[in-house]
């Protein structure tokens, strides 16, 4: 009698509950509500379903069907739209699924390291109103995972969705990406999809097949070593250990904290043995030198009742590495890293009329940590604001040495192209915009070969034939110098040039752009808008635009001189500021330059030196930060720089 109970009550069950069909067609992450679609080509949508399954897909008044292999994998291939939208589309087999609010438009995949990562929020103070005015729900925003895998190339993508532009919105946007878009936008009045698959840090050989890196034997060596995940686990768990003692014996040996009712970020704190530094600055420059560890930071200033009561802005400029930040000794704001801007946003009650401190906590891992030069600092609210340069008292909390060195097993070759490059290569694209190149500086000639290998192998997977690759030339940074001098930064840059004899490429060259004390400058407007110009030459065919700036052609000798040519002079050379050309050096044939007087005669630029009389070679701009370089053309766009030798 039991039995038969229990068998009825399963009968029940049964057949008011469904059965979970494990073969339901699936669609990819980068398939779904909001996504764009490439118009004017013909586009795949693809899925899984249950083996030999059939597939109806309906999008825009037609129907296309197919059946899926043994297997479940299934395509169709959708023919040609006109831009517009919004559409809706279904897809059905032995379940349904409606996608909703699809656009036609123009897709672009934005990949690279950090400054293409690098998003809208952390260069907000200079474009609020540009983020304000971002309510565009044509300029869509798909933003891929960061992971990796060494061992196969993924279908899918573990999570994404796609996003239309608003005010909140946009602030994770690539804030390069999204300048880009919005120029091609207020041109063509068309959708724009992005997809963002970048990594900051990431050298090129991390977003190569493992096909194609077998053109570079070592590369396709180390990515033979992590597919073996035990080597990662050992690398990471290592790693983990040794991070976690270090920062253990960090906090039980910082003298700030020695003391539980008195804190050294406590108001009540005694500061008469603390010593007295200029900020902005390096505690390297104290009786401390260069040594890793923490220093406590402290400055007392007097606030207006005006700047009381309401919401604050304190800016610490940058600091290497990790700061903490306390208010009249209450915890204000903490930053983990050294790049991000310190922007602090702080509440209104924080700041009282009279005598307020504030304390900073400075971690360095390595070395000499501190407040980074020239950048701003200062407290802001209600419209005054406050300068905090000048002298801040400081004491050290405790010294260490070195910190564990992170592996970085994301940034090893192949293991970025497996995860983040292969599962999009089945989404029909307009081209790629690319910002990357300071993490392969160190083998600058190396790039000639790789970075184009790279662009053929994408092209090859992607099978659109030669579709426009657009790259950013890498911008100054460092301290300038003041004489000629090797710089990996000017050899990387003149392998961006050489890349640009790959079929339908394009640069925007920001030798102009850059912060000598910032490998992230915050400008990316001008860097969106300049590719976005290569783009409408390269791929929208305007013959009218001037899409770059001088590009080094040719020389002659005349007598002491060199005279150069260029192509992608635009309406003529000028100096940005009207003055003397700089940054040209000239040599003879001791290989020996020295800074030239240049001039522009003709739209050539002609270089000459009295101490080198029988000049051979000319090189322009060549260095980290060539802080003064000012060839242009008319249209406002630099020269790249170059060299005519091959020393």
């Amino acid at each position: 009698m039991n039995t038969l109970i229990k068998l009825s009550r399963l009968f029940v069950f049964v057949f008011l509950f469904p059965i979970v069909v494990f073969g339901q067609v699936k669609l990819p992450k980068l398939v779904s509500d909001g996504m764009v679609l490439q118009r004017n080509a013909e586009v795949k949508i693809w899925g899984w379903a249950s083996a030999n399954e059939a597939v109806t897909v309906s999008f825009n008044g037609l129907v296309y069907k197919t059946v899926a292999n043994t297997n479940g994998d299934w395509m169709v291939k959708l023919p040609r739209q006109k831009a517009g939208g919004p559409y809706s589309m279904t897809i059905t087999a032995s379940n349904t699924l409606t996608l909703k609010d699809i656009m036609v438009g123009d897709v672009w995949v934005c990949s690279g390291q950090s400054n293409m990562e690098l998003p809208m929020y952390r260069v907000r103070p200079l474009y609020e109103k540009e983020i304000a005015e971002a309510k565009n729900s044509n300029i869509r925003y798909f933003n891929v995972p960061q992971t990796y895998n060494f061992n196969q190339p993924q279908k899918d993508l573990p999570y994404g969705k796609w996003v239309t532009a608003d005010p909140q919105s946009v602030l994770s946007f690539s804030a390069v990406g999204y300048f880009f878009a919005s120029e091609l936008y207020q041109k063509y009045h068309i959708p724009i999809g992005l997809i963002n698959t970048s990594l900051g840090g990431s050298p090129a050989e991390a977003w190569v097949s493992e096909d194609a890196l077998k053109a570079f034997p070592d590369y396709w060596k180390e990515a033979q070593r992590f597919k073996d995940t035990s080597v990662i686990i050992g690398l990471e768990n290592d790693y983990k250990t040794k991070s976690t003692a270090w920062f253990r014996q960090l906090q039980q040996n910082d003298d700030g904290y020695k003391d539980p009712q008195n804190p050294w970020y406590s108001t009540s704190v005694s500061t008469s043995d603390w010593n007295m530094m200029k900020v902005p600055g390096y505690w390297s420059a104290t009786e401390i030198g260069n040594s890793g560890g923490v220093v406590w930071f402290r400055r007392e200033i007097d606030i207006p009742a005006s700047m009381t009561g309401c919401p604050a802005k304190l800016n610490l400029g940058r600091i290497v590495d990790a700061d903490s930040v306390f208010i009249n000794g209450v915890f204000a704001a903490t930053t983990s890293y050294q790049y991000p801007p310190r922007w602090y946003n702080l509440p209104a009650g924080m700041f009282k009329p009279g005598k307020n401190i504030i304390t900073v906590r400075i971690i360095s891992p390595n070395s000499a940590g501190g407040f980074v030069p020239d950048k701003k600092y200062f407290l802001s609210a209600n419209g005054e604001s406050i300068d905090l340069t000048g002298t801040w008292q400081y004491r050290l909390g405790t010294k260490m040495g070195p910190a564990p060195n992170q592996p970085f097993v994301r940034w090893k070759p192949l293991g970025l192209y497996n995860a983040m490059i292969e599962p999009l290569i089945n989404y029909r694209i307009k081209g790629v915009i690319w910002y990357q190149g300071e993490a392969n500086t160190w083998k600058s000639k190396e790039y000639q070969k790789l970075f184009p290998a790279m662009i053929e192998n994408w092209r090859d997977k992607w099978g659109q034939g030669n579709f426009p690759f657009l790259f950013v030339q890498l911008a100054n940074f460092m301290e300038p110098k003041n004489q000629p001098s090797e710089s990996n930064w000017a050899l990387l840059r003149e392998s961006q040039l050489k890349t640009l004899s790959v079929p339908n490429t394009a640069m925007a060259v920001t030798i102009d752009l850059g912060e000598w004390n910032d490998i992230h400058p915050l400008n990316k407007k001008d860097v969106g808008k300049r590719l976005a110009f290569a783009a409408q030459k390269m791929a929208y065919d305007d013959s009218k635009i001037v899409y770059s700036g001088p590009l080094y052609v040719g020389m002659k000798v005349a007598d002491n001189k060199i005279i150069l040519s260029f192509k992608n002079t635009g309406s003529g050379l000028v100096t940005k500021s009207g003055g003397e050309l700089k940054y040209f050096a000239i040599a003879g044939a001791d290989k020996k330059f020295v800074f030239a007087k240049a001039i522009i005669r003709n739209n050539t630029v002609e270089v000459w030196s009295d101490s080198v009389p029988h000049p051979v070679a000319v090189r322009y701009a060549w260095a980290d930060n060539p802080e003064g370089a000012n060839l242009y053309n008319r249209e406002g766009l630099p020269a790249s720089p170059f060299r005519t030798d091959e020393w």
